[in-house]
């Protein structure tokens, strides 16, 4: 049956790969990977030797035609991203809305996404919450933190170690620096690490310890 499934990855530890996501990449006519190199030591981990094809921002546009055609021929091909659920702040949006046009089957499988560890791990408010993804790195940014002044909801973000720092200062300066927040780093690998507190205490703590590694960043709504 020519269909396209969605797999999540391990976003750290490698034994967080579900068993079914394992016989789905293990059936499968051909991977679509963000990275072949790094999806490659998934593979090896699980015993697998699959097809592995470049799927990633820079590529996934001039690929559709090509990718849709295979699936239309009756390929099962399973999307994957580096670490995490393809299309959530991954690639894959595109091409999931491209079988939809076409009518080709989309399956989704449950499994490990950054979000919902970091949130449990803030102990800030769970019941409702925004993911916004990584803000705009220049154009926008401003406006977009502007927006979530008022947002009542606990707030995700992802960022890089490179970046944390100045968002953190950026949204207390909109937000008040006593908001209450969180930092989670490098979930479910050797050095995971949560840093709770304020935004003026993760500032601090940040700027005597550089941040290094995946993170999350967790931020109260307005009271």
């Amino acid at each position: 049956m020519t269909k396209l499934i969605i797999v999540p990855t391990p976003i750290g530890n490698l034994g967080d790969i579900t068993q079914r996501a394992a016989e789905e990449l293990g059936r499968a006519d051909l991977i679509l990977a963000e990275d072949t190199r790094k999806s490659a030591i998934l593979l090896r981990h699980l015993g697998l030797r699959v097809p592995l094809r470049s799927h990633h921002k820079f590529n996934e546009h001039r690929e559709i035609d090509r990718l849709l055609s295979e699936l239309e021929e009756g390929k099962r091909v399973c999307l994957i991203s580096d670490a995490g659920t393809p299309s959530v702040s991954d690639p894959g949006f595109l091409l999931v809305r491209s079988c939809i046009e076409k009518g080709i089957s989309i399956e989704t499988l449950p499994g490990a996404t950054a979000l919902i560890p970091a949130l449990v791990n803030s102990g800030l408010p769970s019941d409702r919450f925004t993911f916004e993804g990584f803000l705009p790195q220049k154009k926008g940014r401003n406006k977009r933190i502007e927006a979530l002044r008022d947002e009542e909801r606990t707030m995700i973000f992802y960022e890089s170690p490179f970046r944390l720092l100045k968002t953190i200062n950026q949204l207390a300066e909109v937000f008040g620096s006593e908001r209450r927040a969180s930092v989670s780093r490098e979930l479910t690998k050797i050095h995971e690490e949560t840093v709770r507190g304020t935004l003026a205490v993760l500032a601090e703590h940040f700027t005597e310890t550089a941040p290094r590694g995946e993170i999350v960043l967790v931020v109260a709504g307005k009271d």
